[in-house]
């Protein structure tokens, strides 16, 4: 272990840590260029196949980033495509980004650290930084914008040159050490461990834009929202951000123990997909998303009296078309990905006919994850971590996501030496409570 770790994994102080010089490489899970195309002609993209977990060497600082120790990250779906190299391999985003020189081009290089969610220690900083210092516990906020990029100063995300950390930029969060942008951090919830604080950025901060935020659905006290995959990644935290908002959240599950997941996580309503003919037919047909529209739509009415104000998709061509259908009149589909498929075909008729909106998001601000984060310090959402792999096993966490083996989230530890470690407010724990916080926890990391 080199003398950067030792200190930071001592709790060393901000001196100490400052002083140790940096390593020349480091750890980190990665793709390699020269696999592109492995998974021709394979019916299954097995992405432990794919990721690596080696030493690659440690960039160059850019005057407004800093250098994350990092204790701990989680797996997206992003990581998923990255590693299947689909829809498109996503070295070509490094190669777009590296035209523009300078730094930029630090990142073009024929292997990428993929990740898009970490916690951690501030290890050095830039030059220009002034907000972050050595030693601060930090979690990272996964849009990389540029800051002098007029639309930035409105809305981060809707600017043309912001990227996805970790999918269309190298040293990603699966590493022991990331490079990051100091406009990407905040402040780590005291009261999280380093595995659960760095499980939710992504998707939770996404969600608070697709429900919550002002360019999304805007839901107010009293709306149904029919959430697909209630209890995976995105769709466990639109439950909870339905239910701390007032809503009535209804779920979309495939198994009876997502089911009881699902009411725990504050669903009113939950629907098994069996349920209603999702396997029958030809999916992703208009005639499929009517027929199995026409059944859940009917459960819904039946159940609640009411069609959804609004639908929450995020699996895309199996689903789109349904939630098209049955979301009410004048009423909204968000969607922020397409899991099982991104061409979607729908009878537009249900559309225009009867002025329903298609809200797209992909991922939020800055100030969305801050306000996301103060839910999470106050108790109102929680963690939905349910596994933790050492990162050594990374390509095991991807492909349980990849197979839709999971709930919630699942975490990965990097620096961190074992599991339930980082905790520095254990009062506000204790206050929210280890039941709570623990709900979706299936598997301890029993290798750490």
């Amino acid at each position: 272990m080199d003398p950067l770790t030792e200190a930071v994994l001592a709790g060393d102080s901000a001196e100490r840590i400052a002083a140790e010089p940096l390593p020349g490489t480091y750890r980190a899970a990665h793709l390699k260029a020269s696999d592109i195309g492995m998974f021709n002609g394979s019916a299954d993209k097995d992405v432990r196949r794919s990721l690596h977990v080696g030493d690659v060497p440690m960039p160059e600082l850019a005057p407004d980033e800093v250098l994350v120790a990092v204790m701990a990250s989680g797996i997206n779906y992003n990581t998923v495509w990255s590693a299947m190299f689909e829809p498109v391999p996503t070295f070509a985003f490094l190669r777009r980004y590296g035209r523009q020189g300078g730094f930029a081009a630090r990142h073009d290089r024929d292997y990428q650290v993929v990740g898009s969610d970490a916690s951690g220690v501030v290890v050095r900083t830039g030059v220009a930084v002034r907000r972050w210092r050595v030693g601060d516990h930090v979690v990272v906020h996964p849009a990389q914008v540029d800051a002098e990029d007029p639309m930035t100063q409105y809305d981060g995300i809707l600017a043309d040159d912001t990227l996805v950390w970790g999918f269309e930029t190298n040293f990603g969060g699966l590493a022991d050490y990331a490079v990051v942008r100091a406009n990407m951090l905040l402040p780590k919830p005291a009261h999280l461990t380093w595995e659960e604080a760095a499980s939710y950025p992504l998707c939770a901060g996404t969600v608070y834009r697709m429900l919550i935020g002002e360019q999304g659905a805007r839901i107010k006290a009293g709306d149904v929202v029919l959430i697909w995959g209630a209890t995976g990644g995105v769709g466990s935290f639109a439950v909870q951000l339905t239910h701390a908002a007032g809503g009535i959240p209804v779920g979309v599950v495939s198994t009876q123990e997502k089911a009881r997941l699902a009411r725990e996580l504050g669903c009113e309503l939950v629907i098994d997909r069996n349920d209603i003919g999702m396997q029958e037919g030809d999916p992703g047909s208009p005639e499929h998303a009517i027929a199995v529209g026409k059944r859940l739509g009917g459960i819904i009415r039946k159940e609640l009296g009411e069609d959804p104000h609004v639908v929450f998709d995020h699996v895309g061509k199996q689903t789109f078309g349904i939630s098209l259908f049955v979301v009410r009149i004048g009423g909204t589909v968000v969607t922020c990905g397409s899991s099982t498929g991104y061409q979607h075909t729908f009878d537009s008729r249900y559309l225009w006919m009867y002025l329903k909106r298609v809200v797209g998001v992909s991922g939020c601000n800055l100030q969305e994850q801050a306000e996301t984060s103060r839910l999470m310090r106050l108790g109102k959402i929680v963690p939905v971590l349910s596994a933790t792999y050492p990162l050594d096993e990374v390509g095991e966490a991807a492909r349980l996501v990849q197979l839709n083996r999971h709930a919630g989230k699942v975490g990965v530890l990097c620096l961190a030496p074992g599991y339930g470690l980082g905790v520095t407010d254990p009062a506000a724990r204790q206050r929210i409570g280890e039941d709570r916080l623990n709900l979706f926890q299936t598997k301890s990391l029993a290798s750490a």
